[in-house]
């Protein structure tokens, strides 16, 4: 077992989830050592786990650097390894006079050995986007984790890619961005269902974000919709995937309605992944009695659906399903409570918000298990 720390995305408790289901998908032994939440890009969790994590670090989708500990102390920077362009990432402490003099320590250790420069980034920690212009991993990331008196020392070993998750975004045929989810919580969702290889349906497939996604990480693809259009646009899509990215099997697409599976598709899932129709568009945040309005609504096409997961799915499989919730005109939130999901035979394991104040609509994802 190695000590890594991990520098969370925007959202710290999707993110954290997120690490917890991702160790068990891929049985990485991860040990939660310290917890450390915080602004938006700059929050951190520091770990044990097996070195493995290396490896499967690219099928994370919330997480944007791991950072492998070399020691703890100032002094543990002569533990690092010769680089002829770095930087300098400072996590739990804002203090610019502190990153030049770190970075001055640094220069001048390596500059025993060699020429080297180092650069500033845009923050007093470096983007993943910053270290793969300037040519990661030959360039380094030295980071300094701080709590209190304490600092460790690391160096990042992997990033999170953010260009391949634009051009998953933006260069693919169809775009439609009011109904697609972003291909870093694609990437999310998978995780949290821990689905490691079988057969998996997005039966909102949409424009084909959680397919695609789906495929990249080797899974057997399975996405329906009730819209022809919106098959067509996922078939694209799927088709310049293949051709983008090298892979060799497809996706089966079906025109289905939600309510009837059973005769769409004959397999049996290990998981079902999805974000559902979410209601019309809204211009105003809505009150209170107006969320409760239109959550009770949309639970009538939810039930239905729910009744149709339980007829294709495994016993003990997993739903990762994102329910509407409302940021309100009045301030707060509304999540609607759903005990009719224990009367079709689903537990829920836990939910989590991603939410953005500016949003009236926000999305609830939930983990959901087949109890039978």
């Amino acid at each position: 077992m190695e000590r890594y720390g991990i520098v969370f995305g925007k959202n710290y408790e999707l993110s954290m989830l997120e690490l917890k289901s991702f160790s068990r998908r891929f049985r990485l032994g991860v040990q939660i050592l310290e917890e450390h939440p915080g602004p938006p890009n700059a929050s951190y969790a520091l770990i044990k786990a097996k070195e493995d994590i290396e490896r499967y670090f690219r099928f994370i989708g919330g997480s944007l650097k791991l950072v492998r500990i070399v020691g703890e102390g100032i002094e543990a920077v002569e533990y690092l390894e010769y680089a002829r362009l770095f930087t300098v990432s400072l996590y739990g402490r804002d203090d610019w006079k502190l990153w030049r003099k770190l970075g001055s320590t640094i220069k001048r250790i390596f500059k025993e050995k060699d020429s080297t420069k180092f650069f500033k980034p845009a923050k007093i920690y470096a983007m993943p986007s910053e270290l793969i212009l300037k040519g990661f991993p030959e360039t380094k990331d030295i980071v300094f984790f701080f709590k209190g008196n304490k600092v460790l020392v690391g160096e990042t070993v992997r990033i999170a890619d953010p260009f391949e998750l634009k051009k998953l975004d933006v260069e693919r045929p169809v775009v439609r961005p009011t109904i697609s989810i972003p291909p870093r919580l694609a990437r999310i969702m998978v995780n949290l269902s821990e689905v490691r290889r079988g057969n998996v349906l997005d039966p909102f497939c949409g424009t084909g974000t959680i397919v695609m996604e789906l495929l990249l990480q080797g899974l057997i693809a399975y996405g329906s919709d009730i819209s022809e259009d919106r098959i067509r646009d996922t078939r694209k899509n799927v088709e310049w995937l293949r051709k983008e990215f090298g892979i060799r099997h497809s996706a089966s697409l079906r025109v289905c309605d939600v309510r009837r599976l059973r005769k769409c598709f004959r397999t049996r899932f290990d998981a079902i992944i999805t974000e559902p129709y979410m209601g019309k568009a809204l211009k105003t945040k809505p009150t209170r009695s107006e969320a409760v309005k239109m959550a009770r609504e949309l639970d009538r096409l939810y039930y239905q659906a729910f009744e149709s997961f339980a007829d294709v799915l495994k016993r003990n499989a997993k739903v990762v399903f994102v329910f509407p919730a409302f940021n309100l005109a009045e301030g707060g939130i509304y999540r609607r409570n759903r005990p009719w999901l224990d009367e079709l035979g689903f537990d829920v394991i836990t939910s989590v918000l991603d939410r953005d104040e500016k949003h009236k609509i926000v999305r609830d994802i939930h983990v959901i298990t087949k109890k039978y």
